[in-house]
């Protein structure tokens, strides 16, 4: 196989690719007006548009719309080779927003090129992936490298938690067929020096709560000490989940037995890289990392229960807050789940918390969504071995594998649909990758050698 070059990346790729950085695309959640506002449906034909460009021997290229729903398109690509099953290969398109002030010189709507990193929001998560796998498939073809059918499917919702997938999936279902194997684009690299292979990702739960005691805010000198404080109550519900000492999640049904291998893993992983999780994070002060050991800070990432606290409303700056007693106090929490906890089990038993023994009888209001985690199922032999190719061919070494802390739903729910098929879950946001973050960045040479090694796999997956 003659590998693809940064030089074949940057002449099919990067032009496009930086095109696709300055569009404005953000996931419904983050644009409520994403339809009017077109962004979604400018960026999906943007890709559309170069993966007709692709000289395949027998393809198809398609933007499905649902009503009320964000597009999704489909890259249909013919087999080469013998065989009825099909390849899926997945990726995103929507985009998180700009969140903070980008360094000097850097816009998250205005690609830079800096050496070999690209940076904009959006093209390592998960702009890169409708390239990478069809710049795949294309050499493949030039080749004469066999494939079986492949469907290259780029949805535009997935910052939001993916909730048009499901909808798309049942659309899509006979087009799918037999789906036998599946590569997701979307997930994480410890390093830029091998082929790294998720086996594990954490779901989610988003709870919402909203503490109500007065109608309007009162001052607080005719208040305070007669109507219960809104963040006291709050608190009381806080103390219900989390312990504020350690920040251990109380609820015991939101814990599992974390595998041994899994453990032995971490070790592995510590013992090679050192405190790894820590890389990059700009502690303030003498501020600590949690966990007891590197070890133990790899499974708090990808195995524990975990809450952050990522909204607030009811809450005036200081620069504005009066001397008022406020009626109420709303709080948005992501939990985190491990990855073979049942999410719809875990909103059951958050509710149960929340919904008794209301502090002092406020009324209390909570909104719950979750989505499930995942947990790779038991590799097959064939992939054991295209997998170490994979790395060898491309990167010169071994692959590693490693769980991750976020969440990628498409996972769970194609493994829910075809229990019997075979995942690779890869990606390119390593180090200074910064996904969700400010100087979002793609490093260009490990999304050439991602790329080869979808070559490698889906080629192994055609001769199997």
């Amino acid at each position: 196989m003659k590998k693809l070059s940064l030089e074949d990346f940057d002449r099919h790729v990067t032009p496009t690719l930086s095109a696709y950085g300055s569009i404005e695309c953000l996931s419904p959640l983050f644009d409520e007006n994403w339809e009017s506002n077109g962004h979604i449906d400018r960026a999906m034909e943007l890709l559309a548009n170069w993966a007709r460009e692709r000289t395949f021997a027998n393809a198809t290229v398609e933007i499905h719309r649902l009503p009320g729903r964000t597009p999704l398109m489909t890259v249909t690509v013919e087999a080469t080779g013998p065989g009825t099953s099909t390849a899926v290969l997945y990726g995103h398109m929507d985009k998180q927003p700009p969140l903070g002030d980008w360094s000097e010189g850097l816009a998250p709507f205005s690609p830079v090129r800096r050496g070999d990193r690209l940076y904009a929001r959006g093209v390592a998560d998960d702009g890169y992936s409708t390239f990478s796998a069809l710049l795949a498939l294309e050499a493949m073809e030039a080749q004469g490298i066999a494939h079986s059918r492949c469907v290259v499917l780029i949805e535009a919702s997935e910052e939001s938690g993916s909730p048009d997938l499901e909808a798309y999936m049942d659309h899509l279902a006979d087009h799918l067929g037999d789906v036998d194997f599946m590569i997701c684009l979307d997930s994480g690299a410890i390093t830029y020096d091998r082929l790294w292979v998720t086996t594990s990702l954490r779901g989610g739960l988003t709870l919402d709560v909203t503490v109500r005691v007065v109608e309007n805010g009162i001052h607080s000198g005719m208040a305070s000490g007669v109507v219960p404080s809104s963040f006291r109550v709050l608190r009381q519900f806080l103390d219900r989940l989390e312990d504020a000492t350690t920040g251990e999640i109380l609820i015991k049904d939101l814990h599992v037995t974390i595998p041994d291998d899994v453990r032995e893993n971490a070790e592995a992983l510590a013992s090679e890289f050192g405190d790894l999780t820590v890389e990059g994070m700009a502690f303030v002060g003498q501020t600590k990392p949690m966990g007891s050991s590197a070890a133990e800070r790899i499974l708090r990432k990808t195995w524990y229960p975990t809450v952050s606290y990522i909204g607030i409303d009811g809450v005036p700056s200081i620069a504005n807050g009066g001397n008022v007693l406020r009626p109420y106090t709303a709080l948005a929490m992501s939990l985190r789940l491990p990855p073979t906890l049942d999410c719809e089990e875990a909103v059951r038993s958050v509710k149960a918390y929340f919904d008794t023994n209301l502090p002092d009888e406020a009324d209390v209001q909570i909104a719950v969504n979750a989505f499930q985690g995942w947990q790779a199922p038991d590799t097959e032999p064939w992939l054991v071995s295209a997998l170490a190719e994979a790395s060898q061919e491309a990167f010169g070494r071994s692959p590693g594998f490693t769980g991750e802390g976020g969440s990628i739903p498409f996972l769970a729910s194609l493994g829910k649909r075809y229990p019997k098929v075979q995942f690779v879950a890869t990606g390119v946001l390593g180090p200074d990758s910064n996904a969700h973050g400010i100087d979002e960045m793609l490093d260009l040479p490990m999304a050439v050698n991602v790329t080869n090694s979808v070559i490698t796999l889906l080629s192994a997956h055609a001769n199997k």
